[in-house]
């Protein structure tokens, strides 16, 4: 481009199109679709984790390529703001009537037109007075015994969400027993009741399951009551596997 006035005349679009546009062709573009809502209010017991599990999703942020908006106000289900998120994260939340009528109708329609969810821990600790929330996040707890170290058996090893996993798995966490069990979601693992104390599940008992529910994808763990849970490699790796089935 040889002409001097032309080259001028171009400069400002230049300069416009890359504010707009942004010049580094590597750079990520984030869209709003991509944010994920991590969800953490808590009407009963309050786990110390939280704040490093909301840590670690943000830098599974980073490494994916997704934003991650941390909130525990309820006000924020609402029907048009939940169309924001392409995930919602329940991270431990605790109680019950923590939602009211419209939350709870927001929460159903975001799931009713395709809205992804995964739970983690304390996710079936919460909203028992519901039970459209309990057959969506599949059960709800009822107790548990000390943390321990537990042998856990992949169900189904072909399954890409427990890629990477041993077989067994030797994991040190919190094991919840769950009542109202939903038969219909399909089982990733599930705890060696052989393997520790207090077990009360006759020896089946699920640790981590996903269904397609209502229209929604779902997927939980009931790991993730250790602040090292959240430095753990594997349960890591296994979150975000969740995470990404359920994203895509």
């Amino acid at each position: 481009m040889d002409n001097p006035i032309l080259k001028k005349a171009l400069i400002p679009f230049f300069l416009i199109t890359t504010l707009l546009f942004g010049f580094n062709a590597n750079s990520k573009i984030t869209s709003k679709q991509n944010n994920v809502l991590v969800f953490s209010a808590t009407k009963g017991f309050r786990h110390a984790s939280i704040p490093d599990g909301i840590r670690a999703i943000q830098k599974l942020g980073i490494e994916h390529g997704f934003e991650v908006d941390a909130r525990e106000d309820v006000n924020t289900f609402t029907s048009i703001n939940l169309k924001k998120y392409k995930l919602l994260v329940f991270l431990s939340p605790t109680g019950t009537n923590v939602f009211n009528d419209s939350q709870k109708q927001a929460l159903k329609e975001y799931i009713n037109n395709g809205g992804r969810f995964v739970g983690i821990h304390a996710a079936t600790d919460f909203c028992y007075e519901w039970e459209w929330y309990g057959k969506m996040v599949g059960a709800y707890f009822e107790s548990h015994p000390q943390i321990q170290e537990v042998k856990l058996n992949i169900v189904i090893p072909k399954n890409k969400m427990v890629k990477g996993l041993p077989q067994p798995w030797m994991h040190k966490d919190e094991w919840y027993n769950f009542k109202s069990f939903n038969p219909a979601v399909k089982v990733l693992i599930k705890a060696d009741e052989t393997s520790y104390q207090g077990g009360k599940m006759k020896n089946d008992h699920p640790v981590s399951w996903y269904h397609e529910f209502e229209g929604g994808k779902i997927f939980y763990t009931a790991l993730g009551h250790t602040k090292e849970c959240y430095t753990d490699s594997l349960f890591l790796n296994h979150l975000w596997a969740g995470m990404k089935w359920a994203m895509k």
